[in-house]
């Protein structure tokens, strides 16, 4: 299953998953991590081309990937999202994504 696909039933997972349920959140969101960890061009590819409520959902796990993968291009783009979705109001997620980045 490629990337786009795992994230896509990953993210219907997610919608399934009530809100007081931390250990359901908390696991959905560390398989989400792993996911966009994997292959940072499919990742961004799939960002540039998802849904805003795909990216309000993804919006919560910018740090843990940020940190595994290391990537100013991956920040480059979550910046792109938030200019095309002011409204989700991303800068204080995506600046502390940047903050995991190491140099």
């Amino acid at each position: 299953m490629n990337i786009s696909n795992q994230i896509k039933e990953n993210l219907e997972q997610r919608r399934s998953i009530h809100e007081e349920d931390d250990f359901g959140l908390e696991r959905n969101w560390a398989e989400l991590t792993n996911i966009l960890s994997m292959n940072e061009d499919e990742t961004i590819n799939y960002l540039k081309n998802c849904s805003k409520e795909d990216v309000l959902l993804i919006s919560s796990v910018f740090d843990d990937v940020s940190e595994k993968i290391q990537s100013r291009k991956f920040i480059s783009c979550l910046r792109e999202l938030d200019k095309k979705f002011p409204d989700l109001k991303l800068t204080f997620f995506i600046d502390d994504a940047e903050g995991y980045i190491k140099n």
